[in-house]
């Protein structure tokens, strides 16, 4: 249902399991041993990981939720020319909830690949997977309301994809057990299909 692999011009997403990203290589990346982990996730909704076996339970929900069709999760590396070419560089979701027909792309990327606007070229892969695989009618992507670097960067592929800016919802989540405001945009098929979304440049090397 999800592809294992994809590939922009840039970037490789393999589908993240134990066996291709050890536990130890997220635990050092998404743990208090990365000087920069704090940075990254300020205004995610997790927090970072305090043991190993947190990695090992983490890597595992994955797994289970991709074999649930819940939700699909991808490490990131950067493809060969690319500076840190093969190296972990952050992790791509895709969160599918089937009842409401809605897809929501996610995002965590280390602060050394910053920068290189790799977060609109992940959403040019995982929309296609949405809308050209999974058939979902609307991708939605929720920002926490004091994000202005994200905000910025989605702005731009979501208009580049033929979509809107929704508005903000107050107290819409939760970040360290603290309401927090929301930032909504979003894409639906058709608008995507309209503004050549699928033309963007994304190959699944399983296919054959």
């Amino acid at each position: 249902m999800f592809p294992d692999t994809i590939e922009t011009d840039r970037l490789r997403l393999e589908r993240l399991t134990r066996d291709r990203v050890d536990p130890r290589t997220l635990y050092e990346a998404a743990s208090d041993r990365s000087p920069t982990v704090d940075e990254e996730t300020e205004y995610l909704p997790w927090s970072p990981l305090a043991t190993l076996r947190d990695a090992e339970d983490r890597i595992a929900a994955f797994e289970r939720q991709w074999a649930e069709r819940e939700r699909a999760e991808w490490a990131i590396r950067p493809r060969e020319g690319e500076d840190g070419a093969g190296e972990f560089a952050g992790t791509a979701g895709l969160i599918c909830r089937w009842d409401e027909d809605l897809a929501l792309p996610a995002i965590w990327l280390r602060k050394p690949f910053w920068g290189r606007r790799y977060s609109g070229e992940r959403a040019d892969a995982l929309l296609r997977v949405a809308f050209d695989r999974l058939d979902v009618g609307v991708a939605a992507v929720p920002i926490h309301g004091d994000n202005d670097r994200s905000y910025r960067a989605v702005e731009r592929y979501v208009d580049r994809h033929g979509g809107r800016y929704e508005g903000l919802l107050r107290n819409h989540a939760g970040r360290y057990d603290e309401p927090a405001d929301h930032h909504r945009f979003s894409i639906a098929r058709e608008e995507w299909r309209e503004a050549d979304g699928a033309r963007t440049a994304v190959r699944f090397p399983d296919d054959g």
